[in-house]
């Protein structure tokens, strides 16, 4: 006997085609990508999803697409402070060696 129920990742791809499929044929080519790479991001947390079994499916996905988008925004502000500390500490260095 065949499997009823699908996975979490057979579910995200089966809505990604089903129900995004128009969408996505609307976007630029650019923004296909995105949408795209946004539905692969989601297939980290299929585990979860599956665990957590919720009645609307689209909702654990948009919450995996969330998830990894803050994931990135943590990455670039901690680039962006080491950045800017280090730019502090020359800016520092220069001040007090210049002054001797």
């Amino acid at each position: 006997m065949g499997r009823t129920v699908l996975t979490a990742t057979q579910l995200i791809q089966k809505i990604q085609a089903d129900h995004w499929g128009k969408f996505r044929r609307a976007l630029r080519r650019e923004d296909q990508v995105l949408l795209d790479r946004l539905f692969d991001r989601a297939q980290y947390h299929a585990q979860a999803m599956a665990y957590a079994a919720m009645p609307a499916p689209m909702e654990p996905i948009l919450v995996s697409m969330i998830i990894e988008l803050q994931r990135d925004l943590m990455k670039l502000e901690r680039e962006v402070q080491e950045k800017n500390g280090q730019k502090a500490e020359s800016v520092r260095q220069k001040a007090e060696g210049g002054g001797q």
